[in-house]
């Protein structure tokens, strides 16, 4: 082999060695914190919600209780928005089917406020897919401490409109 065919083997294997090494230290950069999710052991929903936030990276660690009552009390979750699994993640609340997407807008954007809020259960949010059945559009709520909410996103299923 001589010296220009070797130069031409290692140029073209540069590029290729970067492809591989270079989304690895991308990934590592972006790493998603840690989400403890608090929930009712008999709904089946929550577990459809965690699959889809790990799905979109989160790493989770869940934690099961009939009453989650108290819980959703201490964290300043407003009773109308209230749903079936409560979580926290850096710093914020997380309440209800809310879509992973928002939940890394919030993280990315970090607003003053006390978390999101997906209240009730609607169709065809994360968790609550009905197979067959439309998704219904429903709001994800920004609310802050002080019992302020405004809409933070909208969706359709699991999709931003």
């Amino acid at each position: 082999m001589t010296i220009s065919t070797r130069r031409a083997v290692l140029a073209g294997a540069l590029p290729v060695a970067a492809a591989l090494v270079l989304p690895r230290f991308s990934t590592a950069a972006e790493a998603l914190p840690r989400m403890t999710v608090n929930r009712d052991p008999a709904c089946g929903c929550c577990g459809g919600w965690i699959a889809h936030v790990k799905a979109a990276g989160f790493p989770v660690d869940e934690i099961e209780s009939a009453n989650l009552a108290p819980l959703k009390a201490r964290l300043g979750v407003p009773v109308e928005l209230s749903s079936c699994h409560t979580a926290e993640i850096g710093g914020y609340v997380i309440e209800g089917h809310v879509p992973a997407d928002a939940i890394k807008r919030l993280l990315a954007e970090r607003p003053q406020a006390k978390g999101l809020a997906v209240g009730g259960m609607p169709i065809g949010s994360p968790g609550m897919e009905v197979e067959g059945t439309p998704p219904e559009t429903y709001d994800v709520v920004l609310f802050s401490a002080d019992a302020q909410q405004r809409v933070f996103a909208r969706y359709r299923g699991a999709q931003a409109i």
